[in-house]
C-alpha cells in the first residue's frame, strides 16, 4: 500500500515512522502547501515524492491511500478528492466539523469504492489498550462513571493560527482536545450519549473557546464528566474509570493503575515508544480496513464525537442541557 501523507504538521513524523515500520506499506509521497515542511517530513524516506497540491499528488498515480493530516474543515474536500481518484482515506480526528460533512465524506468514499477510517489515536495508545483489556475481563464489574481531566494551551501564538479560526477549526479546545476526551469517555463508558450539559470559556482574546466542561449521560446510565483547562499551573491528562469492583486510573505520563479494595496494581508502565506504538497500530488497522476488515473505530462512533462537540456548543450557548437520540442537532 503506497501511502500519501497530506499535511506535514506536528504528528507527521509519527505517521512516517509508522509507514516505515510496517510490512506492505510504503510512504510514497508527502504533500503540504509549505514545500519545506513536506521535504522535512519526507526526509526519512528518500524515495517519497514531494507535492504542494494534494490534487497533483492524487493525479500522479503514486499513491493507493492517503492520510489526511490537515486543518479540520479541509477533511471533507480533501477526502472527497481522494475518493474520487479511487484512493483509500484515513482522516485525522475530528472526522469533519459538521455532521453534514461527516455524512458527505462517508458517501464520497462509498461512491468511490474506497475504504475510510478516522484516526482516533486514543484507541491505540498502550495505556488505554491496557485499561480496556482489564475491563474486558469483567473482574471489575460494570463501569458506572468516567472522569476525564485534561490540560491544554490555547493561548494565541502557542499553536498554528488556523486553530483559532472558528470556520477552519470548527471550534477550539473542545473540538480539538475535547474530541479526544469524548472519544475515550464513550469508549470506556460503553454507550452513546443521550444528554449533554456544557460550559465554554473564551480567554486570552481568543475567537474560539479555550476552556470547557462537559457532563454526559450515556444510554446505559454511565455518567461522564470532562474538563479541559487551558494553561493551568499543573498539567493533567488523567482518565478515571469507576467500576463496581474498583477504579482504573490512566495517565500517559505514568501508566495504567487498577485500584481494588485499598490495593493498587500497575498494569501498564509508560514507555517512551508508546505514542509511536499507537500510530503504528493505527496505520496497521487502516491497512486491514483497506483489505476488507472492519475498523477498530466505527465511523458511527467518529461521527458521534462530532455530534457531541456540536451539542456542547449548543448547550453552552443556551445555558441548558441538550437531549438527543442521534438525530441531527
Amino acid at each position: 500500500m503506497r501511502i500519501g501523507l497530506i499535511g506535514a504538521g506536528a504528528v507527521a513524523p509519527y505517521h512516517c515512522a509508522a509507514a516505515a515500520a510496517l510490512d506492505g506499506v510504503q510512504l510514497a509521497a508527502v504533500c503540504d502547501i509549505d514545500a519545506a515542511a513536506a521535504r522535512r517530513a519526507a526526509s526519512g524516506c528518500p524515495d517519497a515524492a514531494v507535492f504542494t497540491d494534494h490534487r497533483a499528488m492524487l493525479q500522479s498515480g503514486v499513491v493507493d491511500a492517503v492520510i489526511v493530516n490537515t486543518p479540520h474543515s479541509t477533511h471533507l474536500p480533501i477526502g472527497a478528492d481522494a475518493a474520487a481518484a479511487g484512493v483509500h482515506v484515513m482522516v485525522e480526528k475530528p472526522m469533519a466539523t459538521t455532521l453534514e460533512d461527516c455524512d458527505r465524506l462517508v458517501a464520497a468514499c462509498e461512491n468511490g469504492g474506497v475504504a475510510l477510517t478516522v484516526g482516533h489515536i486514543q484507541h491505540y495508545l498502550p495505556e488505554k489498550v491496557a485499561a480496556q483489556r482489564v475491563l474486558e475481563t469483567g473482574e471489575l464489574g460494570a463501569v458506572r462513571m468516567v472522569r476525564d481531566n485534561r490540560s491544554t494551551d490555547y493561548r494565541p501564538g502557542t499553536r498554528s493560527p488556523w486553530f483559532f479560526s472558528p470556520d477552519i477549526a470548527g471550534g477550539g479546545a473542545l473540538m480539538n482536545i475535547g474530541g479526544h476526551c469524548l472519544d475515550r469517555s464513550l469508549w470506556f463508558g460503553g454507550g452513546r450519549a443521550v444528554e449533554m450539559l456544557a460550559t465554554t470559556v473564551n480567554r486570552f482574546g481568543s475567537a474560539v473557546e479555550t476552556d470547557g466542561a462537559m457532563m454526559l449521560r450515556l444510554d446505559n446510565g454511565v455518567a461522564a464528566s470532562i474538563v479541559v483547562v487551558s494553561d493551568p499551573a499543573t498539567r493533567s491528562d488523567l482518565l478515571t474509570v469507576v467500576c463496581d469492583g474498583g477504579v482504573i486510573e490512566i495517565d500517559p505520563r505514568h501508566g495504567t493503575t487498577v485500584h481494588v479494595d485499598g490495593r493498587s496494581q500497575l498494569v501498564h508502565r509508560t514507555h517512551p515508544d508508546d505514542i509511536q506504538t499507537a500510530f503504528t497500530a493505527q496505520l496497521a488497522d487502516f491497512q486491514r480496513v483497506v483489505d476488507g476488515a472492519a475498523p477498530t473505530v466505527p465511523l458511527a462512533h467518529a461521527r458521534h464525537v462530532v455530534e457531541l462537540v456540536l451539542a456542547a456548543y449548543r448547550s453552552a450557548a443556551d445555558g441548558a442541557a441538550v437531549l438527543f437520540d442521534g438525530a441531527l442537532i
